[in-house]
C-alpha cells in the first residue's frame, strides 16, 4: 500500500527581487494547504573573480580579504533586514500568527548550492521558487539556479512564474 508523502517543511528560496510577490504566496498557500512550517532563504553571491581582480589591481591581498570578511558580514546583516521588511511588507494586515514562517535565513554562496545545502540541512519536504523574470527571444527562460535545484535536489520543487 502507498502512502502519500508528508509536506511538513517548506524551503522559500528568494532574490527578494521585485517580482517576488507571487512567489511568497504560493509558499504561504503550500504551507496553509499543507499544515507546513516555511523556511525563507536569500542567498547573498560572493564576489565575481573579475571583480576580486579588478580590485586586486588597487589593494593589497591582506586588505581585500579582510574587506571582502567585513563586507560580506555587513551585506548579510542588511539583508537579513531586507528579508524581515519583505515578510512585514507581504503579510501587512493579515494576522502574522497564521503564517507559519519558522525562520528566515541569509547566507553567502552560489545560490543553487546553499539552497541545496539548506534543503538537506533542514530536511525540507519541498522547494518553493521563482522561474525567472529573464526573456530570451521574447520568451521567458528558466534560469540556472532553478534549473540546478531541480535536478539535484531528492524534493519537489514548486516552480512559480514570477511576472
Amino acid at each position: 500500500m502507498y502512502s502519500i508523502p508528508k509536506t511538513s517543511t517548506i524551503l522559500y528560496a528568494t532574490d527578494l527581487g521585485k517580482h517576488t510577490r507571487p512567489v511568497f504566496r504560493q509558499a504561504i498557500a503550500q504551507a496553509k494547504v499543507h499544515n507546513a512550517s516555511i523556511i525563507m532563504l536569500h542567498v547573498v553571491e560572493p564576489l565575481s573573480e573579475t571583480a576580486k581582480a579588478v580590485i586586486a589591481s588597487y589593494m593589497p591581498g591582506a586588505a581585500i580579504e579582510e574587506m571582502q570578511k567585513n563586507g560580506m558580514q555587513n551585506i548579510v546583516a542588511e539583508m537579513k533586514e531586507r528579508i524581515n521588511q519583505f515578510y512585514e511588507d507581504e503579510l501587512e494586515g493579515l494576522d502574522k500568527a497564521s503564517i507559519p514562517v519558522k525562520e528566515m535565513i541569509v547566507v553567502s554562496g552560489r545560490p543553487s548550492e546553499q539552497i541545496l545545502t539548506v534543503a538537506e540541512d533542514y530536511k525540507v519536504d519541498m522547494v518553493v521558487m521563482g522561474q525567472s523574470a529573464k526573456k530570451v527571444l521574447g520568451s521567458r527562460v528558466m534560469g540556472s539556479t532553478v534549473r540546478r535545484v531541480s535536478r539535484l535536489t531528492n524534493v519537489p520543487v514548486l516552480i512559480i512564474p514570477n511576472i
